[in-house]
């Protein structure tokens, strides 16, 4: 998509919004909280602030890589030592943004370096962005930053653009050089998530 001004503007209102929701995970997440309640908590703010949820709040623990949504009868808790990923979005007018966290629950600090990591590639990420940049370069160098700190990217999650009423749209970002084709557009919105892992590098659907 290409917005306009007004739209634009809307976007960021939808950022604070959604950035907001996340924050607040971040700080109230703490062993023992249900995963459930954070979830439910991020679209409550979402709600109350005018927006609206483009998707269910997700908050995935360790090997589970992203999409974990609870049902309304889940009782699983976040634990100490938990490698947690928050995933949140919130929506205007079907103008969407999709943003996410991840947060250590370690008492001695385990996971710092790899979200470190993730952290590092995505602003290496968002300083090669420019119209008409290679999508395939962007994941090159999100696999550069990433390997130099030890880990692998998870080579089959990828960012992806973000269309009206569209959460998943044109052009995917991947995490490496993988053969995907496409370029950054003048106008384009999308989201880059950078996935770093001390696995194999690839996460498989479990329904």
């Amino acid at each position: 998509m290409n917005p306009t001004p007004a739209e634009l503007e809307t976007l960021r209102e939808a950022g604070r919004i959604a950035s907001k929701a996340r924050n607040w995970a971040s700080k109230e997440i703490k062993p023992g909280y249900l995963l459930r309640d954070l979830q439910e908590g991020m679209e409550v703010i979402i709600r109350e602030a005018g927006a609206l949820p483009p998707f269910p709040a997700q908050t995935s623990r360790n090997s589970i890589g992203a999409h974990y949504c609870s049902s309304p009868s889940d009782s699983t808790q976040f634990e100490e030592n938990d490698l947690v990923k928050i995933d949140v979005g919130a929506h205007i007018d079907g103008l969407i943004v999709d943003t996410g966290v991840s947060v250590d629950l370690s008492t001695d600090q385990r996971w710092s370096a790899m979200i470190l990591a993730a952290s590092d590639a995505l602003d290496a990420a968002i300083d090669m962005c420019a119209p008409d940049v290679d999508v395939e370069d962007i994941g090159e160098r999100v696999q550069q930053v990433i390997n130099s700190a030890g880990f692998r990217p998870i080579l089959n999650l990828t960012g992806h653009g973000l269309g009206k009423w569209t959460l998943h749209d044109s052009p995917q970002i991947p995490n490496a050089r993988i053969g995907i084709k496409g370029s950054l557009e003048a106008g384009s919105i999308f989201a880059i998530e950078p996935f770093a892992t001390s696995g194999k590098g690839y996460v498989e659907d479990k329904g």
